[in-house]
């Protein structure tokens, strides 16, 4: 400044060193959050179809086997409802509601880079797709198949705790997960705090 006149571009430069800085946040990469949803998906629906082949092979016409001290028994039985027996007699339904499950989350995929809601939606996923494989592959027809349950809690038949599968329990989990997430102010883009609708896509 000269006499109190501005030279060239000296008002830009106060004007940037009066402004505060700004620091950008680096996206989280989108692409190992995506693995990671399919990396839980593969080992839930895989684990799932080996132990329902296993206890298929072993427990039919087989009385409930006793595990840890009647923790739990492995007790097969064949279920036509929903997760722990529930909506028994609308078969046909629930590989629709499926359906709408799997196009949700593909939905939500859209921004993830969070590697825990990678996980809690891989969990959902895998389960979701275990129990579907039952109603479209197994007896009595397709849509209709009936589930391969086996866990029963404390005790045999279902006494305590309606009989499950692992793909119930890996659904289950990765629901109570989502909303640990959601309560704990974690998005799905990897960021902290309430997503307000505001922020941009990566």
């Amino acid at each position: 400044m000269i006499n109190g006149v501005s030279g060239p571009g000296e008002g830009a430069a106060v004007a940037d060193e009066e402004a505060p800085a700004t620091t950008v946040t680096p996206a989280r990469p989108r692409g190992l959050a995506l693995g990671v949803l399919a990396g839980a998906m593969i080992l839930v629906v895989l684990i799932d179809v080996l132990t329902k082949y296993l206890v298929v092979a072993k427990l039919t016409d087989h009385a409930p086997v006793k595990v840890l001290g009647g923790f739990f028994y492995l007790d097969l039985t064949r279920n036509s409802g929903a997760a722990f027996s529930l909506g028994t007699g609308h078969t046909w339904v629930f590989p629709l509601v499926t359906l709408v499950v799997l196009g949700f989350i593909g939905w939500l995929a859209r921004r993830l880079r969070s590697v825990p809601w990678a996980i809690a939606l891989g969990l959902v996923l895998g389960g979701a797709l275990g129990n579907l494989g039952d109603r479209l592959f197994r007896a009595p027809g397709f849509l209709e198949g009936h589930v391969v349950d086996f866990v029963s809690l404390f005790g045999p038949n279902g006494e305590h705790w309606p009989i499950f599968n692992l793909a119930d329990a890996s659904l289950c989990c990765g629901v109570v997960l989502a909303v640990l997430l959601e309560v704990f102010g974690r998005r799905r883009d990897g960021g902290h705090g309430r997503d307000t609708g505001q922020r941009g896509e990566h």
